[in-house]
């Protein structure tokens, strides 16, 4: 009896030392794509200059700075221009922490964690962007075409109007584009 105790008490110290390290690793890539956001903010970064941003940094950083009610996010990029963002996403969770509380019958609908994935493209260049949705999938259900355009104009859009889709926008902080690999994002600094 007193071996298996022992045992135990090594298994659980093994997972939480694992815990920690991993705990450990997400801060560590948090911090690290922290301190590239802020060196392109400071406007000091020389022409031709790329900030190069890993999934996992970006990852690390969406889950500090994501609202109350969206966890496990995922990033995956394919070369070119088109980009994969993934969470499990409580949408009444996410409108009560913006302060505003959905209403009863709103509430039966939004509430409770969904798996939520958004397929975008991405173009860029001369200091402007534009992102496309292309794709929405909702607890497996795929919302595209007419369906999503409904969708961005009578309900994103509304809810955040300062959100540009499918519409040019300013990149700011001399960023000339953002050039999309499978295993990175490159942040190229302009004139």
């Amino acid at each position: 009896m007193r071996r298996l105790f022992i045992v135990r008490k090594r298994y659980c110290a093994a997972a939480v030392l694992v815990l920690v390290a991993g705990f450990a690793a997400g801060s560590d890539l948090y911090l690290s794509a922290n301190r590239k956001f802020e060196s392109i903010e400071s406007d000091r970064l020389r022409p031709g200059t790329r900030v190069i941003l890993s999934p996992r940094e970006l990852e690390a950083w969406v889950a500090q700075k994501a609202p109350d009610g969206v966890r496990n996010p995922h990033l995956e990029f394919q070369s070119g221009a088109e980009a994969t963002g993934a969470a499990l996403i409580d949408f009444g969770r996410v409108r009560r922490a913006q302060g505003h509380p959905p209403g009863w019958l709103m509430s039966m609908l939004l509430n409770g964690e969904r798996p939520v994935a958004v397929t975008a493209r991405i173009r860029s260049g001369e200091g402007r962007a534009i992102v496309d949705v292309e794709r929405v999938e909702i607890s497996g259900v795929v919302i595209d075409g007419a369906t999503l355009d409904f969708l961005i104009r009578d309900f994103l859009l509304p809810l955040y109007p300062n959100a540009a889709v499918g519409q040019p926008f300013e990149l700011g902080h001399h960023i000339d584009r953002l050039d999309l690999q499978p295993n990175a994002v490159s942040v190229v600094i302009g004139k």
